[in-house]
């Protein structure tokens, strides 16, 4: 394949790097790692709000893909397979990290209730934010990968409809219905 044909068509090109992977060429795989380490490493990077952490997460993200690739069925993009990898790898992650501070504060003796005005504002951004990933979390399918690939990697619609093999108007609708449903899941 050409490297004109893979810019027109990168889900074919994942598609023959896979296949060449579990047909025993590990370059392929290193091709895939290089394609995606930034992406992926953004993804994580957005929802942990960590360097060091996000590094942590994309260096799982590809251990867990280099073992379960052979499950990888091509029913969606490669892109979308590994972001809902990275997602739920993050999500986890969050839970623990919140576990930990949660068991870190009874183990110090602190309360949630600080007389600090900064750890109430604190709160309240964490709270906003639980809230926001909750009502992210029950959108459907199409429209959180929209909203997640628009909002937060800022990809254009043009190209979120070429990832997806969606026509660009559905992407838009998808999106705004995304928008409109996270407005009043926060507004509640």
């Amino acid at each position: 394949m050409s490297r004109i044909e893979r810019e027109r068509n990168p889900a074919l090109d994942d598609q023959r790097l896979v296949k060449q992977f579990l047909n025993g060429d590990k370059g392929a795989f290193n091709e895939l790692v290089r394609k995606y380490q930034k992406p992926v490493y953004q993804i994580a990077r957005k929802l942990l709000n960590s360097h060091e952490e996000a590094q942590d997460i994309a260096q799982e993200v590809f251990i867990k893909v280099y073992h379960k690739l052979e499950h990888y069925r091509g029913e969606a993009s490669f892109f979308t397979w590994i972001y809902q990898i990275t997602k739920n790898l993050s999500f986890n992650h969050l839970r623990k990290r919140k576990m930990h501070q949660i068991l870190s504060l009874e183990h110090v003796g602190m309360s949630i209730a600080s007389s600090q005005p900064s750890a109430s504002s604190l709160v309240e951004g964490k709270e906003t934010e639980i809230l926001l990933n909750k009502a992210i979390e029950r959108l459907p399918k199409k429209q959180k990968l929209v909203f997640y690939l628009r909002y937060y990697q800022k990809l254009p619609h043009a190209e979120i409809a070429r990832i997806m093999n969606r026509e660009i108007g559905t992407v838009k609708a998808n999106y705004h219905q995304a928008v409109r449903k996270l407005r009043e899941a926060i507004g509640k």
